[in-house]
C-alpha cells in the first residue's frame, strides 16, 4: 500500500485516539487532518514505522493543543512514587463512568496524554516516554498521578450541568451513541412547547434508546447557551436562537430535554462558552 492508503486504514484510530485525548470529535478531526499534511510534507523514506510515526505526531499535536488551553505551566515529571503502583492494573478509561471527560479535562496535559495512550489504547511506557520526550519511569508516574485522580476524583470534580449539556451536545455532535446513553436517565424524556412543535420538533420522545437515537449525529448548528440561569443549548439561524433545547439536569444525568421556541423564552437566551456568559 502507498502512504494514502496506510493513511486512511489509520485514520478511524487516530481520530478516535486525539478524540479521547482533546475530548472534541471535530477537533480531532483537524489534529488528524494536520497529521496526514504533514506526512505529506514528510519524506517517508526515513519513516520506519508509519502508524506508530502517524500516533507520534498525532499525539503532539494534541499535546500542543492542550498546552494552548493551559496559560499556566506546570511541573509535571517530579512526583513522588505511590504505592501500590497502580499502572498495571486493569484499565479504568472506560469504567469510571460519566465523569471521566470532565475529570480528564483537569488533568495537566502531560498526564492526560499518558493516561489515554496507555488506559485507553494499551500503549507501553517506552512509546509513551518517546511521544512525551521523557523517561519511561517519568511517563509511568504520569500516568499513575492521573489515574489516581480520575480513580479517586475530589468532590469538585463531579460535573457541573453545564458540563453535562456541553457533554450531551458534543456526544450529539460526534456520533457518540454510547455517550448518550451514559449520559441520559433510563427514564429521560424529549417534550416541546406549541411553538416548537410547529417549527418541526418532535412531540415527545420518551426513553433513553429513543432520546440517544434522535440525537445521534444531530444538533450540527446547536451552541451553548444560558435561558436566564439555566445552562442550555439553542439552534440558531442568520445569528438568531429559533428552538431552545432547555435540559432538565439530575445527578450528572440528562432527565428531560424540552423544545422551545416561545418568543418569551427565546428572549431569554444569552450566549456561553462553558459557565461563563459570552
Amino acid at each position: 500500500m502507498d502512504q494514502t492508503e496506510i493513511f486512511e486504514g489509520e485514520r478511524p484510530r487516530l481520530v478516535a485516539l486525539a478524540s479521547r485525548v482533546l475530548g472534541d470529535h471535530a477537533e480531532a478531526e483537524d489534529v488528524v487532518q494536520r497529521a496526514w499534511l504533514r506526512l505529506d510534507r514528510a519524506d517517508t523514506g526515513d519513516i520506519e514505522n508509519l502508524p506508530a510515526w502517524l500516533t507520534t505526531v498525532t499525539t503532539r499535536l494534541c499535546l500542543d493543543r492542550l498546552r494552548a488551553r493551559t496559560p499556566v505551566p506546570v511541573e509535571e515529571v517530579e512526583v513522588a512514587e505511590t504505592s501500590p503502583d497502580p499502572a498495571d492494573d486493569v484499565a479504568l478509561a472506560d469504567t469510571v463512568g460519566i465523569a471521566l471527560q470532565a475529570v480528564i479535562d483537569r488533568l495537566s496535559p502531560r498526564e492526560r496524554v499518558a493516561f489515554v495512550l496507555h488506559d485507553s489504547f494499551g500503549f507501553d511506557f517506552g512509546t509513551i516516554a518517546a511521544v512525551l520526550d521523557t523517561t519511561p519511569v517519568a511517563a509511568r508516574k504520569l500516568a499513575s498521578r492521573a489515574r489516581s485522580k480520575v480513580a479517586q476524583p475530589a468532590a469538585e470534580d463531579a460535573l457541573a450541568d453545564w458540563e453535562v449539556v456541553d457533554a450531551f451536545m458534543a456526544a450529539a455532535r460526534g456520533g457518540d451513541f454510547e455517550r448518550l446513553l451514559q449520559l441520559l436517565a433510563p427514564d429521560a424524556v424529549v417534550g416541546a412547547d406549541e411553538a416548537a412543535i410547529l417549527a418541526g420538533t418532535p412531540a415527545t420522545i420518551e426513553g433513553r434508546d429513543d432520546v440517544a437515537a434522535f440525537f445521534n449525529g444531530s444538533a450540527q448548528s446547536a451552541l451553548a447557551v444560558f435561558v436566564g440561569d439555566r445552562p442550555a443549548s439553542a439552534w440558531f439561524l442568520r445569528g438568531e436562537a429559533k428552538v431552545v433545547f432547555d435540559f432538565t439536569v439530575d445527578h450528572g444525568q440528562v432527565r428531560g430535554i424540552t423544545f422551545r421556541a416561545d418568543p418569551a423564552v427565546l428572549a431569554q437566551v444569552v450566549r456561553r462558552a462553558g459557565a461563563d456568559r459570552k
